[in-house]
Order: C-alpha cells, then sequence, then structure tokens
C-alpha cells in the first residue's frame, strides 16, 4: 500500500486500484508507522504523500515483493513440476514386487512422452529404499520419504490420518506356504486345526504373519511350534520348499519370492488380510510429481492383483 500511495499519489487511488476501502488503506499505513520511527507520510493539501523515508521504504518494499513473486513461483514450479525426483521407501516383499515393475512403468511413461527431450525427461525419477519396519512405525518414515508403502492387518490400529493422508493400494491375504509334495498340498483350503500340529518358519514379532499365526493358536486351542523367525520372504519360501516347515506369504507380493516348489493354500476361519496403503504428507500431495508415482504404483498394483 505505501508503495501504490507513492505511484498514485492519493489514499482515495490506492483503495480504488486495490478494491479496499480508504480507511483500510490508513489503518495498514498507521500501523506500518507505528513500527518505524522516521515519518513515512506528509499532507499535502487533502493528499497524503510519501516523504523521503517513505519512498526509501516503499523502494525497499517493491523488492521484497518481487522476491516473494519469486518465491511463489518457485513453490508452484516445484509442485507443478512432474521431472522432480520421488523418493519411496517399502517393506522388503513390497519391494520385491513393485519397484522393478514401477521403474518399468514410468520408464514406459517416458518413452510415450513426445515433449521429453532427454531419456530422463517427462516423468519422475525415483529413488527407492527399503524400511521392514513393525507396523506402528510406517508412519514415521514420511519424515524421510515423499511416499511410503506400508502395511497392517484389518484388526490392527488405523493409519493416524489426522497426521498423514493414505492411499489404499491393495487388501492382500497371507496365504499358508507349503511345499508342492506336503501333506496338506492335496488341500484347497486349510484350517487352523489344519496346519497347527506342523513346524513353522514365521516373521519376528509385530509383523503380519506373526499375528496371523497367534490367531491360528488361539483358534487351534495349542501352541504354535516356530522354528525359524525371519522376515525376507525369500528366505521363508526356500526353507518352505524343503518340506521340513510351513509359513505363510502374502498372495500377491510374495509372487518374486516363490519358486516352483512351494505352493500357497488359503486359511479359512481366520482373517489373514493385510492392507496395503501409500502414506504420505499432505503436503507432498500438492506436487504433481509425487501423484504420478502413486498413481503409476496403484497401476502397479492393480495388475499384479489381476
Amino acid at each position: 500500500m505505501l508503495r501504490e500511495l507513492g505511484e498514485l499519489g492519493s489514499v482515495k487511488a490506492v483503495a480504488e486500484t486495490m478494491s479496499v476501502t480508504p480507511s483500510a488503506v490508513s489503518q495498514q499505513i498507521s500501523l506500518l508507522q507505528r513500527q518505524v520511527d522516521t515519518p513515512l507520510t506528509r499532507k499535502d493539501g487533502r493528499n497524503l504523500v510519501l516523504t523521503e523515508a517513505g519512498q526509501v521504504l516503499a523502494d525497499a518494499g517493491a523488492e521484497v515483493i518481487n522476491a516473494m513473486a519469486t518465491a511463489k513461483a518457485a513453490i508452484g514450479a516445484y509442485q507443478h513440476d512432474r521431472h522432480g525426483t520421488v523418493s519411496i521407501s517399502g517393506f522388503h516383499s513390497a519391494g520385491q514386487a513393485l519397484f522393478a515393475p514401477l521403474v518399468r512403468h514410468l520408464a514406459g511413461l517416458r518413452d510415450g512422452d513426445a515433449t521429453a527431450t532427454t531419456p530422463e525427461a517427462g516423468v519422475p525419477r525415483v529413488k527407492l529404499s527399503d524400511e521392514d519396519v513393525a507396523q506402528h512405525d510406517f508412519p514415521a518414515l514420511t519424515a524421510r520419504y515423499d511416499l511410503v508403502l506400508a502395511h497392517r492387518m484389518d484388526h490392527s490400529p488405523a493409519w493416524p490420518e489426522s497426521k498423514i493422508r493414505v492411499i489404499p493400494l491393495a487388501h492382500e491375504p497371507l496365504d499358508i506356504a507349503l511345499s508342492v509334495d506336503h501333506p496338506l498340498a492335496s488341500k484347497t483350503t486349510l484350517s487352523a486345526d489344519d496346519v497347527v500340529h506342523y513346524p513353522w518358519v514365521a516373521s519376528r514379532s509385530g509383523y503380519s504373519p506373526a499375528d496371523v499365526l497367534s490367531a491360528i493358536g488361539a483358534v487351534a486351542s495349542q501352541p504354535v511350534n516356530v522354528v525359524h523367525r525371519i522376515n525376507d520372504y525369500s528366505t521363508v519360501a526356500a526353507l518352505v520348499s524343503t518340506g521340513d516347515v510351513i509359513g505363510l506369504l502374502p498372495r500377491y507380493t510374495s509372487s518374486p519370492a516363490l519358486n516352483p516348489e512351494v505352493t500357497l493354500r488359503p486359511l479359512t476361519g481366520i482373517s489373514t488380510r493385510r492392507r496395503i496403503d501409500l502414506l504420505v504428507r499432505p503436503e507432498n500431495l500438492k506436487r504433481a510429481s509425487v501423484m504420478l508415482v502413486a498413481q503409476a504404483l496403484q497401476h502397479v498394483m492393480d495388475d499384479m492383483v489381476r
């Protein structure tokens, strides 16, 4: 307002230009004056004009306004830039199953972008990391990554949506993993009573398979004999293939870890489904690059489920 007063020469003209009342202009300039010891304006007849100090401050204010406009344009460009780098963390099975298809999907988008001038242009670049944490620790990872692939069982506490946003990807059952020549492999479905008597390979406490195993013991009213505690699904599948133990593997995302010696059977009578979600801070959803990668992950997961 001080700058416009110097340019236009009257409070009335400033008010008309800025679509406010003359009293609003006067109040704002009075507020500014209280923060400065030197007079900024003086009366010139019926008009209020700038003093030399006022003109100096108005000129400096113009530089501030320009800097603010530049900053606003910069953040706007950052938010609308489709070519930025997006950091993603994934728990192990999600990384094994989704990271390579995601990279291929983005490469396909890049190849199809007629505006791309370099192989890297056109779509976001991704920086991938694996973070195998307990369910309650996933939300904190959004401080370090733009997108966090997370999982939780249906009965576990919901994500804190007052702090983060949740993009659902899949509702995935955990199935019983058996060697193909295991006695239970001849059945199409299995119950807790069917599987409780066998030795197991299971995840460590705090992870989805361990939760299901606890439910199996509760339903069968018998403790489960866990021989091995391993989180990596490739290792779980390798041990299951020997026939010495049985395990639990997710129906969709364990596919890269499976081998021809392992087969999956659904477990009945117990809720074994887990939710696979993308967790993201609200401000990151304003970035076009983050949204494009989130949509690509949804596409990749949909293909895997189909």
